[in-house]
């Protein structure tokens, strides 16, 4: 299914414009000596830096951009209003050719510095406030408090016995009569050989008893 063509009278006007400017602009250069292709080549230099400018000017409105736009601007309007009678196309003047030799170094000069010149950030006033950070406030950890636990009431003291109580004599240890006997013998060979009666701490050696027992040994030996 075919689409109906809708004729827009801006994009009309715009082709007239930029027709007529590419022919100004031709017979500019022709007439300032610029003769065949050259003549030509002219207008599109002219249309290319009008494009450079308008691609910068979409992302940044630099003074650069600025510049060469009105420098674009000058060279168009100024070859308009120079072939429509104020200019003797036949008798150009000198400035008028150095100024037409020289466009291309120019026309060069200015696009190379608006496609390689970095952009500029946006000014702060057109970029979105970034959200302020809430600060974070700390608050001291209250310690916990410990449980509160009784304290145990003391105890009631015992009455202390007096200190004339007479302290209870242990019991001398019961000796085997076997043990005794032994022990006799054992004295009686001592006597014999030293000829004094044994003692307390030589019988409990000889017998390897405990030093009370062998006390109770020599007072029955006795």
């Amino acid at each position: 299914m075919s689409r109906s063509i809708r004729i827009d009278a801006v994009l009309i006007q715009a082709v007239i414009a930029g027709a007529l400017s590419f022919a100004h602009l031709h017979d500019l250069a022709e007439a300032a000596g610029q003769t065949g292709w050259k003549a030509w080549a002219y207008p599109v230099s002219v249309d290319l830096l009008l494009v450079a400018v308008w691609r910068r000017l979409r992302t940044e409105r630099s003074k650069l951009a600025w510049f060469w736009f009105l420098v674009a601007l000058v060279a168009s309007l100024g070859a308009n209003i120079a072939t429509a009678g104020l200019l003797d196309l036949d008798h150009v003047p000198a400035w008028l050719r150095i100024l037409v030799a020289g466009w291309p170094a120019l026309a060069f000069l200015g696009g190379t510095l608006l496609a390689h010149t970095p952009t500029d950030p946006a000014p702060a006033s057109d970029r979105e406030p970034a959200p302020r950070p809430v600060p974070v406030v700390n608050r001291p950890e209250q310690p916990e408090q410990a449980p509160e636990i009784p304290t145990p009431e003391p105890a009631p003291a015992l009455p202390q016995a007096p200190s004339s109580a007479v302290t209870p004599k242990t019991s001398a240890p019961a000796v085997p009569p076997a043990l005794v006997d032994h022990a006799r013998k054992v004295a009686t060979e001592h006597r014999t050989r030293t000829g004094t009666d044994i003692d307390t701490a030589t019988l409990r050696a000889r017998l390897g008893v405990p030093e009370d027992l062998a006390g109770a040994i020599v007072a029955q030996l006795a």
